[in-house]
């Protein structure tokens, strides 16, 4: 059946709200593009809540940044560090790609061949066009 048997689906629609995947949480986060802006901003250096909010001054409050830079670093995407009167953020390296990889390893383990269920597929598809 490929990445999507019934198997993996029931074990994904298994988890409540409470117990999210780290995955979840990583989407979620990457669903806004101030937060995407955020992270591209993070890639480079670290950089203090005030140099953030210095980058979005003409089109966010200091509140709504904040919640941000919340969202991310519930996501482990972020790290927050107090030096002082300044707070600072900085990315997390490799965060995003190992979730994302640990993410495909749930949905589509290794031990399958996406060669294989692709060409499957498409065997199935112009069967049904064939019988059309």
């Amino acid at each position: 059946m490929g990445c999507n048997d019934a198997e993996t689906l029931s074990s994904l629609n298994a988890q409540t709200s409470s117990e999210a995947m780290p995955a979840d949480k990583i989407f979620e986060a990457l669903s806004s593009a101030p937060r995407r802006r955020i992270l591209a901003f993070l890639s480079k250096t670290d950089m203090t809540a005030g140099e953030i909010a210095q980058r979005f001054s003409d089109v966010m409050s200091q509140p709504a940044i904040s919640k941000h830079l919340s969202v991310l670093e519930n996501a482990g995407l972020i790290w927050r560090e107090k030096r002082g009167m300044n707070v600072h953020y900085g990315l997390i390296e490799d965060a995003l790609a190992s979730t994302l990889v640990h993410f495909l390893a749930e949905v589509c383990p290794r031990s399958r061949s996406f060669r294989r269920d692709s060409a499957e597929a498409a065997k199935r598809k112009s069967k049904v066009r064939s019988l059309s």
